[in-house]
C-alpha cells in the first residue's frame, strides 16, 4: 500500500517558520520523480506551492517564492517544506505530492485530500 503521510504542521505567529515533512511509505524517493507541495485553505481550491522536479528544477508559488524552500533526502526517504516568514494566508491544509502517486498537476479539479494524503495542518495568526 503506498501512501505518503506528512508532519510537521501547527500553530504560529506571522513571521515564524515550520518545516514540514513527508514520509513515503511502500515506495521510496529518488531523483527519477518529481514530488511537491500542495495546499487548501477552507472554501479555496487545491493550490500547487512548490515541485522538485526530475531534473532538479523547482517551481514555486508567486506567493510563497521567496519565503519557501523544497529539498528531499533520499536516504530519509523524505520529502521537506522549509516555509519561513509566514503570513495568515498561508493557513490551510498542506499536502505533499509524488507523481509516483498521482500526477503533479497545477490546476486540481477535486480536494486536494482527494489525490494525496491526510495532510499537516498550518495556521498562521
Amino acid at each position: 500500500h503506498v501512501q505518503l503521510v506528512e508532519s510537521g504542521g501547527g500553530s504560529v505567529q506571522a513571521g515564524g517558520s515550520l518545516r514540514l515533512s513527508c514520509t513515503a511509505s511502500g515506495f521510496t524517493f529518488d531523483d527519477d520523480s518529481d514530488v511537491g507541495w500542495y495546499r487548501q485553505a477552507p472554501g479555496k481550491e487545491c493550490e500547487l506551492v512548490s515541485v522538485l522536479g526530475h531534473d532538479r528544477g523547482t517551481y514555486y508559488a508567486d506567493s510563497v517564492k521567496g519565503r519557501f524552500t523544497i529539498s528531499q533526502d533520499n536516504a530519509q526517504n523524505t520529502v521537506y517544506l522549509q516555509m519561513n516568514s509566514l503570513k495568515p494566508d498561508d493557513t490551510g491544509v498542506y499536502y505533499c505530492a509524488s507523481d509516483r502517486i498521482n500526477d503533479i498537476v497545477m490546476v486540481v479539479s477535486a480536494d486536494c485530500g482527494d489525490y494525496w494524503g491526510q495532510g499537516t495542518q498550518v495556521t498562521v495568526s
